[in-house]
C-alpha cells in the first residue's frame, strides 16, 4: 500500500472519532487523484477541515466563535489532541508536525499588517488610540505593547514612536552638521524629522507634502500635508515622536507649509532658491517594477528632478527605500538615479526599523 493510501486510512479511522466527541457531524469527499477532504462541524457554528493532498500533506484547520477563556482552552484541547493522534499514527513516515498561532478575525482592534514583501505580521496592539477617516486617507494610530503608538495610513506602516532608527537614518545617521543649514522636508507629517532636526540648530527647516488631488493613485507612504487630521492626530498621539514642533506650523526655525509640494518645488526652482539638504520622506521605492505601468515612478522620477533644481551643488539629497527583500525595485530606483538631468553620485545605508520588523535601506 503507498503511503498516500496509509496515511487517508489511517486518518479516516482514527482521527474522526477526536471530533465526533465533539458532537460534530461529518461530511466527507474523496478525489481518487487529488486527495481526501473531511469537514467537522459543531452545532454551535464551529467546524475543522482534515485536507489530506496526494503527496503526503496533511493540514487540519479550526475555526471557531469564542470570546472567552474557556471556549480558548477548549479549541486548544481539541488541537492537542489532534496533534497527538497524527504523532502516533505517522511516527516514522512523518517529516514535521507544525502547529501555529491562531489568526483572530473580526476583533474590535485589528493586529494584521503586511509587510512591504508580503509577509502578514501580527502586533502586539492592546489599544485603539485614534482612527479617523479623512477625505483622503485613514488615519489610524495604534497603540503597541513593544513599539509605542503606531501611524498606520491606509492601511499601511509608517512610522510607530520605537522607530527613531529610521528618522536618524533618513538624516545621515549622525554623519551630518546642520548647524545654519537651509533643510527642506518633502513629506514628514509624523514631525518626526523636523523635531530632530529642529534639535541641531538649523538655519531654517520648511516642510511641505503632496496633494492627494493632483496624484490620486498614489497611497504607498504618502502623509497628505492638506490632510490636516494626520498632524493633529500625531501632535496628540505621536508626542514622543514630534515633540513640540507641531502644535505650531511656524517656529523660530522652522515652517510647515499646508501645501502641495510639486507647485513649491517649482517655485523654488524659478526663484532659485537653494538647500543645503533635501529630505524625501514622501514615499517608499514603489513595490511595482513596471515603471510605464505604475504612476508612483512617474511622481519618484518628478520629486527627483525638482529636488535637484533646488539642491545646492555641494548638498545631500536623502530618501527611503523599501524593504530589503525587494531587490529588484531597489535595483531599479538606483537605474533611475541615472537618468536625471544633472549626474549625481550616491550611497546606500541598511537600518534596522523595529515596527516595520524588517530591514530597510
Amino acid at each position: 500500500m503507498v503511503l498516500k493510501e496509509k496515511i487517508i486510512q489511517a486518518a479516516r479511522e482514527h482521527v474522526p472519532p477526536i471530533f465526533q466527541e465533539q458532537g460534530m457531524t461529518e461530511t466527507v469527499h474523496n478525489w481518487e487523484d487529488h486527495g481526501y477532504l473531511v469537514t467537522y462541524i459543531k452545532k454551535n457554528g464551529s467546524f475543522a477541515n482534515l485536507r489530506i493532498h496526494p503527496h503526503g500533506l496533511v493540514l487540519v484547520d479550526l475555526q471557531s466563535y469564542n470570546d472567552d477563556v474557556k471556549g480558548r482552552e477548549e479549541v486548544d484541547q481539541l488541537l492537542n489532541k489532534v496533534e497527538e493522534r497524527m504523532k502516533e499514527l505517522f511516527h516514522g513516515s512523518i517529516k514535521r508536525v507544525k502547529r501555529l498561532p491562531a489568526i483572530l478575525r473580526g476583533g474590535v482592534i485589528d493586529r494584521y499588517w503586511p509587510t512591504a514583501d508580503g509577509r502578514l505580521v501580527e502586533y502586539d496592539i492592546d489599544e485603539v488610540v485614534y482612527d479617523e477617516d479623512s477625505p483622503f486617507q485613514n488615519i489610524k494610530i495604534l497603540h503597541s505593547k513593544q513599539f509605542g503608538n503606531i501611524l498606520i495610513l491606509s492601511g499601511d506602516v509608517n512610522l510607530a514612536e520605537s522607530d527613531l532608527a529610521y528618522t536618524q537614518a533618513i538624516m545621515g545617521s549622525g554623519k551630518e552638521d546642520y548647524t545654519g543649514k537651509e533643510v527642506l522636508i518633502l513629506g514628514g507629517g509624523d514631525g518626526g524629522i523636523l523635531y530632530e532636526i529642529v534639535k541641531l540648530k538649523p538655519k531654517m527647516v520648511t516642510m511641505v507634502e503632496i496633494s492627494f488631488d493632483k496624484w490620486p493613485i498614489i497611497h504607498i507612504n504618502l502623509t497628505s500635508n492638506i490632510d490636516q487630521m494626520v498632524i493633529d492626530g500625531c501632535k496628540k498621539h505621536m508626542r514622543k515622536t514630534c515633540g513640540d514642533v507641531l502644535d505650531n506650523l511656524k517656529g523660530e526655525c522652522y515652517q510647515v507649509l499646508i501645501e502641495d509640494c510639486i507647485p513649491v518645488l517649482k517655485r523654488y526652482a524659478k526663484e532659485g532658491r537653494m538647500f543645503d539638504y533635501v529630505i524625501n520622506d514622501l514615499t517608499a521605492v514603489p513595490i511595482s517594477t513596471s515603471p510605464e505601468e505604475d504612476s508612483t515612478w512617474e511622481f519618484l522620477r518628478l520629486i527627483l528632478d525638482l529636488s535637484m533644481k533646488v539642491l545646492k551643488q555641494d548638498g545631500k539629497y536623502f530618501t527611503q527605500g523599501n524593504c530589503i527583500n525587494l531587490t529588484d525595485a531597489l535595483t531599479l530606483y538606483e537605474e533611475q538615479l541615472s537618468r536625471l538631468y544633472c549626474p549625481v553620485e550616491f550611497s546606500k545605508e541598511t537600518v534596522c526599523v523595529p515596527s516595520y520588523m524588517e530591514l530597510y535601506p
